[in-house]
């Protein structure tokens, strides 16, 4: 090892600068260093001047990328196998069920044959366009058939947005992955056997799909026993071992490891954390998760930033804007169509929200992964690969940018100050009932004293009683309203309570009826009569 020597009277930076610049993992320890202060002043200046956070990673990434010391890039084996997962499993985790299941129909058809015809469409306009053969256009149409919705999530922490248009595009977002990449491994098993029919397309498809749900399912249940029996660090650790893997065993298997993982999630968000978990455990769990979800965004943005290349991208700009044209028109002609037959089962999708989906066709780091892994003796890969980079960097920038202020002017939500004032004591009922619940289990299990726990009750109580009472004064004002105004209609979001108490009654009436506890004569009326409520809540 060398020694340095220093020149007497010599600043010390000027025998440093003379070194050698560092390498290999030092290289990739700066070059993240540099990422990190860089991700932190993106997140100061995107909520000074109200730009989205994404958007100002990939702007960052595309100045820093001459400035790293290593030169660090997207890596499609990284994304598919690590970031893929974690983010797919951080979205699953935290979803719903129930929420999930009232808008069943436009997630199906947006994921499903959704992202057929968006592929469909674009292949064909950029066969007829730029004259390609079928297996690349195909190619094409299904890498820009996937939309990043963490951009459009983003917009709608900002501005507001109803609840159940919230619920389809996250629900879009857990599937239409898993069906893309589906399609991409078909359109690649066709380039490379010469020749797949449409039936075992098909089957290969339905196999795929329903296999990655039992690996899923299997997995999720297996991982929920488990998870209530273990603690805080060991329970995080065994769903990162779990997210990662369901996908490398649904691989391993030959079905959708994308699949697997998003099932595996939902069952423990909602079987696995509402056995025997503590309300602290949940709260942990969901913020490591939340934190690892914002980590890989946050790199996989600024990476996107310094992998993209304008100038190559400024070279092939009509193409590039023939592809954001194509998926555009793809994207249009799978949202309008397709959800204008919910009218038809009494589950209309509002026009507007519509205009949202359309709109917020964004595309990002899984459409840059997918174009990096194509084989390498496709036809005119580094084209390909150019074209998805310019319609990414495209979309990430002009979408990116208009998105927030199209959804404002849209006007999704209006929220008056009567429900601004509703949420905020349901809020503080909701948490201080929560905190009343735990002290009941603390003093069950030995942990609180009853004298400790009487006195720490009693002053969540005073919480309870007052928000119970200033929501009480809400309701009843609500009510003079609505005898003397007959346009005023469930200012405070009662209606979703009154939905959420209709469902409980046709559950407990439909499992009496499956038990055998009632006859079918006796229930049937008043089961018509819940479904007629229910419609009527939805219309309004």
């Amino acid at each position: 090892m060398p020694i340095v020597q220093f020149e007497p009277g010599a600043p010390i930076w000027a025998t440093a600068a003379s070194l050698e610049p560092p390498t290999g993992i030092a290289a990739y320890v700066i070059s993240g260093i540099i990422l990190l202060l860089v991700a932190t002043a993106v997140a100061l200046l995107s909520r000074r001047f109200q730009i989205p956070y994404v958007t100002g990673l990939v702007l960052a990434g595309l100045g820093i990328a001459s400035f790293l010391p290593q030169n660090i890039g997207l890596d499609s084996s990284l994304i598919l196998n690590l970031f893929l997962p974690i983010l797919l499993f951080e979205a699953a985790i935290k979803t719903d069920i129930s929420r999930l299941r009232s808008t069943v129909r436009p997630i199906a058809l947006l994921a499903g044959p959704g992202v057929v015809v968006a592929t469909g469409i674009t292949a064909i306009t950029l066969k007829l366009g730029l004259l390609l053969d079928w297996i690349p256009a195909l190619l094409l149409g299904s890498i820009l058939a996937i939309t990043d919705t963490v951009s459009v999530i983003a917009v709608f922490k900002g501005v507001a947005v109803p609840a159940r248009l919230i619920t389809i595009v996250e629900g879009e977002s857990l599937f239409n992955d898993g069906v893309a990449l589906v399609l991409f491994n078909l359109i690649l098993l066709t380039q490379s056997r010469g020749n797949v029919g449409w039936l075992e397309a098909v089957q290969t498809l339905v196999f795929v799909m329903v296999g990655g749900a039992l690996v899923g399912l299997v997995l999720g249940y297996l991982s929920a026993e488990l998870f209530a029996r273990s603690d805080d660090g060991s329970g995080i650790l065994l769903t990162v071992a779990l997210a990662l893997g369901a996908f490398q065993l649904g691989h391993w298997l030959g079905v959708s490891g994308v699949v697997a993982v998003v099932v595996a999630g939902l069952m423990v968000g909602n079987v696995g954390l509402s056995r025997r978990v503590s309300a602290s455990s949940r709260v942990t769990l969901y913020s490591f998760w939340d934190y690892a979800g914002f980590g890989v965004n946050t790199f996989i943005f600024l990476l996107i930033g310094v992998e993209l290349r304008p100038v190559d991208s400024w070279q092939i700009l009509p193409a590039v804007l023939l592809a954001v044209l194509a998926y555009q028109g793809g994207r249009l002609l799978s949202v309008y169509p397709l959800l204008a037959g919910l009218h038809w089962f009494g589950h209309p999708i509002p026009l507007r929200w519509q205009h949202v989906l359309f709109l917020g066709n964004i595309k990002g780091s899984l459409s840059m992964a997918l174009a990096l892994s194509l084989p390498l003796s496709l036809a005119g890969r580094s084209n390909l690969i150019a074209i998805v980079f310019g319609s990414v960097l495209l979309s990430l920038v002009g979408q990116g940018l208009s998105l927030p202020w199209m959804v404002k002017r849209l006007q999704l939500a209006e929220v008056s100050p009567a429900q601004q004032q509703t949420e905020a004591l349901r809020a503080q009922l909701i948490a201080a009932k929560a905190a009343q619940d735990e002290l009941e289990g603390m003093l069950k299990t030995g942990i609180l004293p009853k004298s400790i726990y009487e006195e720490m009750r009693a002053k969540y109580q005073v919480q309870v009683a007052k928000a119970e009472r200033s929501l009480r004064d809400l309701y009843d004002r609500w009510a003079v309203e609505v005898a003397t105004d007959a346009a005023v209609r469930d200012p405070d979001g009662l209606d979703a309570i009154r939905k959420r108490l209709l469902l409980v009654e046709k559950g407990a009436l439909s499992e009496a009826l499956r038990r055998g506890l009632v006859s079918e004569l006796a229930v049937r009326e008043r089961l018509r009569q819940i479904d007629e409520q229910i419609l009527t809540l939805e219309g309004d």
